[in-house]
């Protein structure tokens, strides 16, 4: 039984369904016990997936979405993302307004970088704040 949970555990966390955790919620991997979670894994291989969080959401801005260094337009570019595109977000904070939306994601694909929620829609629950 407990050598069938644990594969379940990891076949969970490597699908790319878009999901997180869709077995047994009280199951644990050792990163998690740990503290370090997936956000010490950067380096792993499938930049798609590396440094996913629990939150996704899909590009919604004509000519794709460009990822800034803090949440505000001012800030560099350090990325555009296509429409379409699906995001693993972080979580979210208050930054500048963008017709009439000032939250701001921070996205975990590859880089870790600012994109505005206006042209995010999210793909299940709605992003924690940072």
């Amino acid at each position: 039984m407990g050598q069938q949970n644990s594969q379940n555990s990891q076949n969970n966390q490597n699908s790319n369904t878009g999901t997180w955790n869709q077995g047994n919620s009280n199951q644990q991997s050792s990163s998690q016990q740990s503290g370090t979670g997936d956000w010490g894994q950067h380096n792993s291989g499938n930049s798609s997936t590396a440094g996913s969080g629990p939150y996704q959401g899909i590009v919604t801005a004509n000519g794709g979405l460009r990822l800034r260094s803090a949440p505000n337009r001012g800030s560099a570019i350090i990325r555009v993302v296509p429409q379409g595109a699906i995001v693993n977000i972080y979580c979210k904070v208050g930054g500048e307004n963008v017709d009439g939306n000032s939250l701001w994601y921070l996205l975990t694909d590859g880089t870790w970088a600012w994109g505005a929620a206006r042209y995010i829609d999210n793909i299940g629950a709605a992003p924690r704040f940072c």
